[in-house]
C-alpha cells in the first residue's frame, strides 16, 4: 500500500464512521423533533462539508489506482493527493472539528424538549458532557481558554476552560477554568453576552457546590 492508499484509508475510517453516526442521528430525530431545533443542531448545516470530504476521498481512492484517467491525472501524483485532502480540512477545520465533537455529545440523537443552550454553548470543540433533561448540563472543552486579569497581580493570566455547568433550575451557568501557569482552579458565575462574556465570584456556597459536584460527576 502507498503513503497515498494509506493515508486514504486511514481517513476513510475515522470520518467514514463520522459520517455514518451523523447520517444515522439525522435519520432517527429528523421526524421527532420540531425544525427549529432540528436546524439549531449544528451537526445538520455542517454535514454537506463532510459528505463532500467523502466524495473527495472517494474520487482520490479511485483515481490514484487508476492514473490513466480522471481529473486528477494532470494535476496530482503520488502523494499530491494528500495535499489536495489536506487543503480541504484545513479550509474547513473548525466544521469538520465541530462534527467529530457532535458524535460524541450528548445532544447528537436527544428528542428531549430541550431547556438548556444545547448547541448555542458548543463553541471551541465543545460537547454536552452531561445533561439530565431537567436541571443539570455540563459542556466541557477541549481548547478554550480565557484571559482574565488577575485580581491579586493586576495582570492577564490565561486560563484553559475546563467546563460550563448550566442550572435550569436556577436559571444559572458556571464555568469551571484551570490556571495554565500553576493548575489552580476556580468556579466563576458564568454571563455570556451577545458581544462580550461577564463573570463573577461565587459566595453562595451551594451554588459553588453544585457546579463542582456537577463536573467531578463526569
Amino acid at each position: 500500500m502507498s503513503k497515498t492508499e494509506d493515508f486514504i484509508s486511514k481517513e476513510k475510517d475515522f470520518y467514514g464512521k463520522i459520517y455514518s453516526d451523523i447520517a444515522f442521528a439525522i435519520d432517527d430525530i429528523s421526524d421527532l423533533v420540531d425544525k427549529s431545533t432540528f436546524k439549531n443542531r449544528k451537526y445538520t448545516s455542517k454535514q454537506p462539508i463532510l459528505n463532500k470530504y467523502i466524495e473527495l476521498l472517494d474520487s482520490a481512492a479511485a483515481e490514484s489506482k487508476s492514473k490513466n484517467k480522471g481529473f486528477f491525472k494532470n494535476l496530482f501524483e503520488d502523494d499530491k493527493y494528500i495535499n489536495l485532502l489536506e487543503g480541504y480540512k484545513n479550509d474547513h477545520r473548525d466544521e469538520l472539528n465541530q462534527l467529530e465533537d457532535c458524535c460524541q455529545c450528548q445532544c447528537l440523537k436527544c428528542t428531549a424538549e430541550c431547556k438548556f443552550d444545547s448547541c448555542n454553548r458548543c463553541s471551541d470543540r465543545g460537547k454536552v458532557a452531561y445533561c439530565d433533561h431537567s436541571r443539570t448540563n455540563v459542556v466541557t472543552y477541549k481548547n478554550r481558554v480565557l484571559n482574565l486579569v488577575n485580581n491579586d497581580t493586576g495582570m492577564d493570566d490565561s486560563y484553559n476552560v475546563l467546563a460550563v455547568v448550566q442550572d435550569a433550575v436556577k436559571d444559572k451557568r458556571y464555568i469551571l477554568i484551570e490556571n495554565i501557569s500553576n493548575s489552580e482552579r476556580f468556579i466563576l458565575y458564568y454571563y455570556p453576552g451577545i458581544r462580550e462574556d461577564s463573570y463573577g465570584e461565587i459566595t453562595n456556597e451551594e451554588d459553588f457546590n453544585f457546579a463542582a459536584e456537577a463536573y467531578d460527576n463526569l
